[in-house]
């Protein structure tokens, strides 16, 4: 696949639709060309303590970002209809499916998943883990800031360039 949007969420609780940061990566043709980020006001809002801890966001971050309806639906044009990748795809497209049954929007059709690439692709035994972060390793794939979704997203760009 040559041309996609990587994408990721971080959620402020564990409602699916609790999105509080998106990242999103532009693939044409091979080529990274553009990147998107921004934190959101997460609905239903409040922060667990457990996922603040993961990637360090709290009310304070997001109490004036913009609705995922309003991130979504600017970022649109620039996703087109390209096909969405996430590493452990499952997780960010129930998200996104949530968060737009909530905004009443159109979700994407089309999501691929690097965590199930690489199961298929590298044998068992290989790598302790297939986690984002133990892939990026393996692949000499920098990797700024684990849970942070702009990092996320570049490094899952960069993996399913390879993977996929």
């Amino acid at each position: 696949m040559n041309s996609f949007i990587a994408i990721d969420v971080e959620t402020a609780n564990y409602s699916p639709s609790s999105i509080c940061a998106i990242g999103a990566v532009k693939v044409v043709d091979g080529v990274i060309v553009d990147s998107r980020y921004s934190l959101v006001n997460p609905e239903p809002g409040g922060y667990h303590w457990a996922c603040t801890k993961v990637h360090g966001l709290s009310d304070k971050d997001t109490w004036n970002a913009p609705a995922f309806g309003t991130v979504w639906q600017q970022w649109q044009t620039w996703m087109g209809n390209l096909p969405m990748v996430a590493h452990n795809a499952q997780f960010d497209q129930n998200c996104i499916a949530e968060a737009c049954r909530i905004y009443r929007l159109d979700s994407p059709a089309q999501f691929y998943c690097t965590l199930r690439a690489a199961r298929k692709q590298i044998p068992r035994g290989v790598l302790p883990s297939k986690s984002l972060d133990s892939l990026c390793e393996f692949f000499g794939i920098e990797l700024k800031t684990h849970h942070c979704a702009i990092d996320d997203a570049m490094a899952c760009a960069k993996i399913a360039m390879i993977l996929l």
